[in-house]
């Protein structure tokens, strides 16, 4: 099926299929030995790029890349870039390790520098998928009223519900970090984070200004549900979230965010539209009181089928209606993982308040 279905990759609004090869495998890799084997074919459109410029020697391209991802291209013992430099007949020049700069790629024809550019495109679009995220896009539901009747929620269903299978204090979320998350991002520079605060500038200016009119978004927290099919098997327990107005302002700016962020190539598409929702309880707490949602669903390279579980039953029939609060939205932040501000929420890359 990989060779009569490829997968298919946009970079830039140009598709490329990548073909199947089956890839090498190595025993006792060390961390920083990456390979890549796969070769990519333009569709749609020639490859050449309006990046490539030519000069006395030849032809030269430059490619802004994170240093993060550079280790990708050079590869295991660097294979991946001899093996480009062979195949395209080019030079790649990568900066040191740590180093943030850009990749330049020069040769003698400028189809073999399309060539490269191209190959590295696909691969660096491929490994940035693999990357854990940095950041998230998000609204604060930390309100001190709200922080109360979860701290409360939290009290009751330890004092009713402790020996109900998998429950304990371990999996509740921190109170101080409450929020909805619309998206999550792989920022891998500060070129990036600047790129992302302009883009929610602009979402800013484009829509949410319109739709918010200059005034707060009235926001109620009630009841809980589950997005499994059996509610004895629970992993992840959320607080529902509505407009109390019944408008659906919420929703179209977050699903607009959304759109936005994945258009720009900064988020990845999952979902085409946003679940509003606030995580409560999360059984990946119990190993990592840090671990975020990645656009509505549970983050981490942990499969599936590894994630415990616990019985919620009981709790959902006694908390099926319970209100944790009402909390005026008037700010998107990027939060940055792994972080925390004076408030103890996460700590904002960049942020934008509509009243």
């Amino acid at each position: 099926m990989e060779v009569l279905r490829p997968i298919l990759i946009n970079i830039d609004g140009r598709i490329y299929r990548k073909n199947y090869v089956k890839e090498q495998v190595y025993q006792h890799e060390e961390e920083d030995d990456f390979t890549y084997s796969g070769v990519v074919d333009c569709m749609d459109e020639p490859c050449d790029s309006v990046l490539i410029e030519q000069t006395d020697q030849g032809y030269r391209c430059t490619m802004d890349v994170p240093s993060a991802l550079y280790k990708y291209i050079i590869g295991k013992k660097a294979e991946t870039k001899r093996r480009l430099e062979t195949e395209t007949r080019t030079s790649i020049s990568i900066p040191k390790h740590g180093v943030e700069g850009p990749i330049v790629i020069t040769g003698q024809q400028q189809a073999g520098v399309a060539s490269a550019q191209t190959r590295i495109e696909v691969m660096l679009d491929s490994f940035r998928r693999k990357q854990p995220f940095t950041h998230f896009l998000s609204f604060a539901l930390n309100h001190a009223t709200i922080q109360e009747r979860f701290a409360k929620f939290k009290e009751e269903v330890l004092k009713s519900h402790s020996q109900d299978r998998g429950i304990d204090d371990s999996i509740f979320q921190n109170p101080a970090k409450l929020h909805l998350t619309i998206g999550t991002l792989i920022l891998l520079n500060e070129q990036e984070i600047t790129k992302a605060s302009e883009l929610l500038q602009k979402c800013k200016e484009d829509f949410i200004d319109k739709l918010t009119e200059g005034k707060p978004l009235l926001v109620r927290v009630k009841g809980i549900e589950y997005m499994n099919d059996d509610p004895s098997m629970v992993d992840v327990l959320y607080g529902k979230i509505e407009m109390k107005n019944g408008t659906d302002k919420l929703q179209l700016i977050a699903d607009g965010l959304l759109e936005r962020f994945i258009a720009s190539g900064l988020m990845g598409k999952e979902w085409n539209k946003v679940k509003l929702h606030a995580t409560l309880m999360n059984t990946l707490f119990r190993r990592d009181p840090t671990v975020e949602e990645r656009n509505n669903t549970a983050l981490g390279k942990q499969n599936f089928r590894e994630r415990e579980s616990f019985d919620a039953r009981n709790v959902l029939k006694k908390f099926e209606d319970y209100l944790f609060g009402e909390v005026e939205l008037n700010m998107v932040r990027i939060s940055q993982r792994f972080s925390a501000d004076d408030s103890g929420f996460y700590s904002s890359s960049a942020s934008i308040s509509f009243s």
